[in-house]
């Protein structure tokens, strides 16, 4: 058999050979810029469409396992990583942001409702214009998986809504771009005082932890030791170093305080008057330059006997002159407190003494080859739980089958419980960051391309027989909901940039966000995004599987 004949064979080589050159394919097509707009990973469920279209064989048992399987792990990574982020996204500004992303959802929600009603759309076509109009794949996955159970003739269907979905996502990135503009032109925004004004506002409410030196004049606390102070405030203060005399000292747990001792660490002003009271002069402590015999080191977490014990019980400055300062867990920063526990992976901020720096991390382990090691066993044992979470029927009044969470839902919500949680007794279900990147980047490659390929031999056809006008019903389901809030929030004094991040975040778009970013060098675009990305993503999950459930 020739190389070229293995392509038309309807075998599990033949659908391996055409789901890889898909997935090269569409990495590169993802990479085009158009101005400053890129398909990103879409980029994979275009070429899949071209080669469907263009009579690409395949095995339908191979590419309903491949689909289905990408769309768990997809769907797994993305719950592991905004689980630790889901109940603090709704914290101080984040619940303002995440009312008005969900805003955003619910307009588009019943705006499709509302098209598929008046203009009497099928279910599947409606659900594949929702999920396109707003570029989110994890839904169009939620969807395709209830058809499938849900309906009788339910791969079909599914093939159908991928259509959909493919039709509507072109106006669903410009749209997004389309509204910042209206918003930057009715309001009439300059950007540069929009840059100044959020720089400022940074700096109104960097109240969260400083660096702080506090003299010691306590009578109470003279000759107490280091471990006394550290203990006692605790909750309050973080410690990092002590001077004595004007020469810094990383302390032993033995070490005895004197009067006029200057201890240094992170503190939040809402304990400085507490501190002030207990233990002496507070001052904001500006950038310090390490020398000397004292070193700040950032060390990996990779040994397991002192994973998932709290910050005491490693007794980490009880053994070395050296103290942590900063836990980096994924993109949260944690102050470590007595109680805090370490995970596999996280990244501390050590500081002490230089000659004692490699004691330390070879304690912490530090080992860049135990990190490459993947934790397979939490992973799986996590995707099972999902897939049976999902499979579990839900008996509700009025549907003519019980409804199930499904291959998405399912996985969904427990990666969110576990990525919360972190740790089930002595199973951490954390993924490094770049390990979790992989599984999500894999899964969602794999579940473009059986998209693109299952739905890719009618797609022309559908496009010119009625496509346009589905193309410009979604328009619509893109572009009023993100209108409407983009207006309402500039009119609550949201500053521009960080609309910009909550519309890109709102419909979970990487290529909007980018966009975005290209406007001005801030990190308000990306806070917008991360703020609501936690709530979006469930909602949109959600939502899609209610509107199927519907009109079932």
């Amino acid at each position: 058999m020739s190389f070229i004949e293995l392509f038309k064979e309807t075998t599990t080589s033949s659908t391996l050979l055409n789901l890889a050159v898909i997935s090269v394919l569409g990495v590169a097509i993802g990479k085009i810029s158009i101005g400053k707009v890129r398909l990103g990973i879409a980029g994979v469920l275009f070429a899949g469409l071209l080669v469907g279209h263009f009579g690409g064989q395949f095995d339908s048992h191979v590419l309903h396992f491949i689909k289905e399987f990408g769309l768990i792990l997809f769907i797994y990574s993305i719950g592991i990583e905004i689980g630790p982020r889901f109940i603090t996204s709704f914290r101080s500004s984040g619940l303002k942001m995440n009312l008005l992303a969900a805003m955003i959802i619910f307009l588009g929600f019943f705006i499709a409702i509302a098209i598929k009603v008046i203009f009497d759309l099928d279910t599947e076509v409606a659900v594949g214009l929702m999920c396109g109009g707003v570029t989110n794949t994890p839904s169009l996955g939620a969807a395709q998986s209830l058809i499938g159970e849900q309906f009788a003739n339910g791969a079909e269907m599914a093939k159908t809504t991928g259509m959909s979905y493919a039709i509507a996502y072109p106006f669903g990135i410009i749209g997004i771009i389309l509204v910042m503009f209206l918003v930057r032109f009715i309001f009439k925004i300059k950007l540069d005082k929009e840059i100044d004004n959020y720089d400022q506002d940074l700096k109104k409410h960097s109240t969260q932890v400083q660096a702080i030196n506090i003299t010691i004049s306590n009578p109470n606390l003279k000759g107490k030791s280091i471990d006394f102070i550290k203990e006692s405030l605790d909750d309050d203060f973080v410690f990092s170093r002590i001077s004595r005399d004007g020469e810094f000292i990383i302390p032993d747990k033995d070490f005895k305080v004197e009067m006029g001792d200057v201890v240094y660490g992170l503190s939040s002003k809402d304990s400085f008057a507490r501190l002030e009271l207990t233990v002496g002069k507070v001052k904001k402590t500006e950038k310090f330059k390490y020398e000397g015999q004292m070193v700040m080191r950032h060390i990996i977490i990779t040994n397991r006997k002192i994973t998932g014990k709290p910050l005491k019980e490693s007794n980490i400055s009880g053994l070395f002159p050296a103290n942590i300062t900063r836990i980096f867990r994924g993109d949260t920063e944690i102050i470590p407190q007595a109680n805090t526990t370490l995970e596999f992976g996280d990244t501390v901020r050590v500081v002490g003494a230089r000659n004692k720096m490699t004691e330390v991390a070879n304690f912490l382990g530090n080992s860049l080859q135990s990190l490459s090691h993947p934790n397979l066993v939490p992973l799986f044992i996590g995707i099972l739980l999902g897939v049976l979470l999902g499979s579990i029927p839900i008996f509700i009044p009025g549907l003519p089958a019980p409804a199930k969470l499904g291959l998405a839902g399912g996985p969904l919500i427990i990666a969110l419980l576990l990525g919360h949680k972190g740790r089930v007794g002595k199973l951490d279900f954390y993924i490094t960051p770049s390990a979790n990147k992989f599984i999500r980047e894999l899964g969602i490659i794999l579940f473009l391309a059986c998209v693109g390929i299952g739905s890719g031999k009618h797609f022309w056809e559908t496009l010119m027989n009625g496509g346009l006008t589905l193309m410009g019903l979604a328009a619509f389901i893109t572009f009023l909901p993100l209108f409407i809030t983009g207006v309402l929030a500039r009119f609550l004094k949201l500053n521009y940039l960080s609309i910009c991040g909550l519309l890109s975040g709102a419909s979970t778009d990487p290529p909007a966000l980018e966009f975005a970013n290209s406007m001005a060098p801030t990190q308000a675009q990306a806070n917008g995004y991360a703020m609501v990305y936690p709530l979006t993503m469930f909602l949109r999950i959600l939502l899609a599987q209610i509107f199927i459930l519907l009109f079932a």
